[in-house]
C-alpha cells in the first residue's frame, strides 16, 4: 500500500525551466502532469513570480494560499475587468463577451443577484430529489463487465442534465450546453490564429441565437427560477446587449459544468489510486461529505482566476504595477504546504479539507458551490450502494488547458 501511495505523488519535471522565463500558462505542463513540481518550486523559490512573455502577454503568478486569499478578497485594488482569465479581452468592445464575474462593483453584484435565487437553500432542497432520481437512472444504466468512458457516461451526463434543469433548456438538445462550454474554455493554440478565433466566435454566436429564442419566449412569461427567465425578467438584466447576454450565459454554463464534471471524474480516479481511502468510505459512508471537499481540493477544477492591479501593490517584496495581470493559481494554493498537512496526499478525513480555495473567495466566490457539492455527495451515496468497487482500467486523459483542470477520458469497468 505504501508503494501505491508513493506512486501517486507528483513527479518532478524532467526538464527544469529557468524561473526567469517560466510560463505557467503553457497547457502542456498541465496535460503532462508537470505542473505539480513546477508549482512546488514556485511556492518555495518565487511565490510572487513574473512571467515576462507568454501567448497572453506578461503576467504575475501567485502560488501560495495566503497571498491568493488576500488578492481574491481585495476587489478595491484588484479588478476583474475586463476578464478573469489571462486571455486578453477583445480590443473591440462590440465583440467582447462580458459577464458579471468579470465586472467590478456595483454592476457585478446587481447582475449576480438577478440569478442568485436559483441557488437559494429552498431551491436546492427541491433539486435534491431530482438529482437523486437522475443519478440513480444514470448509474443503473451503466454496462456491467464492460469497459467504458466514465467521463462520457457519468460525469458529462449528470452535469449536462443538471444544466438543462438550471436553464430550463430543451432536454433533447442538452448536449449543446456541454459543447458550448468546451468551446468557451478551449483557447486556440496560437495567439494570433485569426481563423481559429473566428471559428470559436461563430460557434458562440450560434449559442447566442439559441438563447435569444428562449429569452424572447420567457421575458413576458410567468416567473420561474431558471437562469434564462430570471435574467430576462429582472430589470437590471433584461435589456443586456447581446454580447453581455452571451457572456453571462456562458459564465453560467461553464460554472455549472466544469467544477462538477471534473470532480466526478477526478474523485473516482483518486479513490482507485488510494485503495485505503476507498475502503474507508465503503465502510463508513458518513465520510462522504468531507470526502467531497477533499476531492474538490485535490482536483481543483479551475486552475486559476486572473485579476488586474488597480494600484501599485507590494507582495513579498515584489511590486505589482498598476495594470499588471495577476494569475491566482488556486491549484497551487490547494497544495500549499503551509496550509495543508502533507498536501499531495488524498486524505478523505482531512480536518481542513473544506478550506480549499477551488470556489474562490470574496465577492466572486462561486455561487453554485453548494449545488456542486450536493451532486457529488448524492452520486457517491448512490454509487456505494450499488457498486462498492469500480475498477479504473487505465490512466486518465487530461485536458490540454492551463485554465480548466480537466479529464476527458477515464476508462472503467464495473465488476459483474
Amino acid at each position: 500500500m505504501a508503494a501505491s501511495a508513493q506512486a501517486l505523488r507528483p513527479q518532478a519535471a524532467p526538464d527544469d525551466p529557468p524561473l526567469a522565463t517560466l510560463d505557467m500558462s503553457e497547457p502542456h505542463w498541465f496535460q503532462e502532469g508537470k505542473h505539480w513540481e513546477l508549482f512546488r518550486r514556485l511556492r518555495r523559490e518565487a511565490p510572487v513570480h513574473h512571467c515576462p512573455e507568454s501567448m497572453f502577454g506578461p503576467f504575475w503568478s501567485l502560488s501560495r494560499y495566503d497571498d491568493i486569499m488576500a488578492v481574491d478578497t481585495d476587489h478595491k485594488r484588484f479588478s476583474s475587468e475586463p476578464t478573469i482569465t489571462l486571455v486578453n479581452a477583445h480590443p473591440d468592445p462590440a465583440r467582447r463577451n462580458t459577464m458579471f464575474i468579470a465586472m467590478d462593483q456595483p454592476k457585478h453584484t446587481v447582475q449576480r443577484k438577478a440569478v442568485n435565487n436559483t441557488m437559494a437553500p429552498a431551491n436546492l432542497a427541491d433539486m435534491e430529489k431530482l438529482i437523486r432520481t437522475r443519478v440513480i437512472k444514470i448509474i443503473e444504466d451503466l454496462p456491467v463487465g464492460e469497459t467504458f468512458n466514465w467521463v462520457d457516461r457519468v460525469s458529462v451526463e449528470l452535469t449536462t442534465q443538471m444544466l438543462a434543469t438550471l436553464f430550463n433548456f430543451p432536454f433533447e438538445d442538452r448536449h449543446l450546453l456541454t459543447y458550448w462550454s468546451d468551446v468557451t474554455t478551449t483557447i486556440p493554440a496560437a495567439r494570433h490564429d485569426d481563423d481559429a478565433w473566428a471559428k470559436r466566435d461563430a460557434i458562440l454566436l450560434e449559442c447566442l441565437a439559441y438563447f435569444k429564442r428562449l429569452w424572447a419566449e420567457r421575458e413576458n412569461g410567468p416567473p420561474a427560477f431558471d437562469f434564462v427567465t430570471m435574467l430576462a425578467q429582472n430589470p437590471a438584466t433584461k435589456s443586456m446587449p447581446p454580447r453581455e447576454m452571451l457572456g453571462n450565459i456562458m459564465l453560467l454554463i461553464v460554472g455549472g459544468n466544469d467544477t462538477t464534471r471534473n470532480s466526478i471524474s477526478g474523485g473516482l480516479h483518486f479513490l482507485s489510486q488510494n485503495p485505503g481511502e476507498y475502503e474507508k468510505v465503503r465502510k463508513n459512508r458518513a465520510l462522504i461529505p468531507n470526502m467531497v471537499a477533499e476531492i474538490i481540493r485535490y482536483q481543483t477544477p479551475l486552475s486559476y482566476m486572473a485579476r488586474r492591479a488597480l494600484a501599485d501593490v507590494e507582495i513579498r517584496g515584489k511590486t505589482i504595477r498598476t495594470g499588471d495581470k495577476v494569475a491566482m493559481w488556486y491549484i497551487s494554493a490547494n497544495r500549499d504546504e503551509a496550509k495543508f498537512e502533507d498536501p499531495d496526499r488524498f486524505w478523505i478525513e482531512r480536518p481542513n479539507a473544506r478550506q480549499h480555495i477551488s470556489f474562490g473567495f470574496g465577492i466572486h466566490r462561486c455561487m453554485g458551490n453548494r449545488l456542486a457539492e450536493m451532486q457529488l455527495r448524492i452520486l457517491w451515496e448512490e454509487l456505494l450502494q450499488r457498486y462498492p468497487k469500480i475498477e479504473v482500467v487505465g490512466p486518465p486523459v487530461r485536458v490540454a488547458s492551463s485554465f480548466v483542470h480537466g479529464i476527458s477520458e477515464l476508462h472503467v469497468r464495473l465488476p459483474g
